[in-house]
């Protein structure tokens, strides 16, 4: 049975920032592959405000295992004071990839 997998969502403020983002979680294995879908419009409330603004949404494909260090690492890469992550098992999926997003969160040896 394949590792667990998670579906990681994360919005950027720029596509520069969510390119950054998504080539470093990939060159250092803690993501196996992440989307970024441009033109987002995102309205939230921020310190007592209703805000909103143009973003960029990345979905990041990786390991339950990988997941605390992606955390992590977003956390230190991400421009915003309080990034948004969330992240969501799916219930199912092709074997096959499912075991491709694992292999490709691993660390090498």
């Amino acid at each position: 049975m394949p590792m667990p997998v998670l579906i990681c969502l994360s919005t950027c403020p720029d596509a520069a920032s969510a390119e950054r983002i998504a080539t470093v979680l990939v060159e250092e294995r803690l993501a196996a592959c992440v989307n970024i879908l441009p033109c987002l419009r995102s309205v939230y409330r921020w310190q007592g405000e209703v805000e909103a603004a143009d973003e960029a949404l990345l979905l990041i494909k990786t390991s339950a295992e990988a997941y605390h260090a992606l955390q992590a690492r977003l956390i230190a890469l991400h421009p915003h004071e309080l990034p948004e992550l969330l992240a969501v098992e799916p219930a199912t999926g092709l074997p096959a990839y499912l075991e491709w997003v694992a292999g490709q969160t691993r660390p090498l040896d």
